[in-house]
């Protein structure tokens, strides 16, 4: 594999999965705070409130990233731990434990990359109304401010928010991520209320005058069509309105107009307001991309989708039908490396050749650790080697790929799978926040060097 000299390596993690110390200097409570305490909501009621001790344990975790010369380290910031409800007064702690952990990356030479949003909202502020409510973009805004005028000297690279999708469908409309509504009404006011706090961020960021750059992260799922028939072809085409949603806002397009018709249907429409549309679409450097699998619709079952529990553990996701031939991760989710490539075009298409990073990929395993503390995780290199081949498919062919962030650096809590699922190149015992690096921690290490 050959990749530009330039290109940028790196893993990522989110606060709530990974940080712990929940009730540590004057961290507030968040919406994913309450729901693991929602009996049935989180497999065997796992919960994050010591995660992986990261709070507590990032230098640590630093010299693991700086040991295989990983460049970038995208993590996100707690909106709990900055505002404690969300709004008001500015909890110094919070922001103290950020300049730490980036005065540490800087040190090792990695670059500090921050999520301003990964999931978890203030609790007082969905007790106001959530992401359903105006208000909280306002508030989104504000939160944003502090932080970039904390933190913009160490970091030079900020995402708004992580997979708006998941916190407005999963969230909303599903019930399997926090808070757990299902509500269509309450799904069309969120997409358009995290898509405005997205546009009021990067203003704020514009206006502030910093240096660095900032885009968001989307996790577009296209979907493929089963067969080459014209009613398939539309059929999966419908289906990725969805994605539009979200991605054609961002560029000046607006939504798309099916989408929007099938909502109103629904009696759930979006709540525009003059200008709406425009501070959404406010200039950004780049996109992130997360890409995990690709699913398969045809015509006859576009409308059909899989929502119920599998083994006890939610899915996260409403999957079209169709089936797939690949194998599957821990996740049930088929390996489609070829859908990497696939949806790195199909963006293009749509918003031109903009920047792009994936921002997350890769896989959960069965990970055993050995009497030997180690783990021979060949399944996971295996994904990753067919994965970053599609990168440089996607580099020869024109697109305009920047960089890629291993998910996850470490196994963490994740979600509504609790610890049950693992997808680290470094191996967490839960018991003693040990960490042990996976092969695939040196297979990466590996990558980024060009020995592969």
């Amino acid at each position: 594999m050959h990749f530009p000299n330039d290109f940028l390596w790196g893993v990522a993690t989110a606060s709530y999965q990974v940080e712990g110390a929940a009730v540590e200097d004057g961290r507030g409570e968040s919406i994913w705070d309450r729901f693991c305490r929602e009996p049935g909501r989180v497999y065997a009621g796992h919960n994050g409130n010591i995660a992986c001790d990261q709070y507590h344990r990032y230098t640590e975790d630093v010299k693991l990233m700086s040991h295989i010369n990983i460049g970038a380290y995208r993590f996100s910031i707690a909106w709990p731990r900055i505002l404690p409800s969300g709004e008001g007064k500015v909890n110094e702690k919070g922001l103290d434990y950020y300049r730490r952990l980036c005065e540490t990356l800087l040190e090792h030479n990695i670059t500090p990359c921050a999520t301003l949003y990964h999931w978890d909202l203030p609790y007082a502020l969905h007790e106001k109304g959530g992401w359903p409510a105006r208000d909280t973009a306002l508030r989104f805004r504000d939160y944003a401010a502090h932080c970039f005028a904390a933190l913009a000297q160490y970091i030079p690279m900020w995402f708004t928010l992580n997979e708006p999708f998941c916190s407005a469908e999963l969230g909303y409309r599903y019930g399997y991520h926090a808070p757990g509504h299902r509500s269509p009404a309450e799904t069309s006011a969120a997409i358009h209320h995290l898509n405005l706090a997205h546009g009021l961020a990067v203003q704020c960021y514009r206006e502030g005058g910093y240096q660095g750059e900032i885009g968001t992260v989307l996790n577009v799922g296209v979907i493929r069509p089963a067969t080459t028939r014209s009613e398939d072809q539309e059929a999966a085409d419908l289906m990725n309105d969805g994605s539009r949603m979200y991605l054609r806002p961002l560029f000046g397009k607006g939504y798309p107009q099916r989408h929007l018709q099938r909502l109103e249907k629904e009696g759930a429409p979006l709540p525009i307001q003059a200008g709406d549309l425009k501070q959404i679409a406010q200039p950004i450097d780049f996109l992130g991309f997360n890409y995990y699998f690709e699913l398969v619709v045809s015509h006859h079952d576009r409308r059909q989708f899989i929502t119920e529990s599998t083994n006890t553990i939610p899915i996260d996701a409403p999957m079209p039908i169709q089936p797939n031939w690949q194998p599957a991760t821990a996740m049930g989710w088929p390996v489609v490396p070829g859908g990497l490539y696939r949806h790195l075009q199909w963006i293009k298409n749509e918003v031109g050749n903009i920047p792009i990073y994936i921002t997350e990929n890769g896989c959960a395993q069965e990970d055993v650790l050995t009497a030997n503390q180690e783990v021979h995780d060949l399944k996971r290199i295996e994904y990753m080697q067919l994965h970053l081949a599609q990168c440089q498919h996607a580099l020869e062919n024109g697109i305009n790929l920047k960089g890629y962030f291993a998910w996850s650096l470490i196994d963490n809590f994740e979600w509504s799978h609790g610890y049950s699922k693992r997808f680290g190149i470094v191996y967490c015992d839960y018991a003693t926040l040990k960490r042990y690096p996976k092969d695939s921690y040196y297979f990466y290490r590996d990558v980024i060097a060009g020995y592969l």
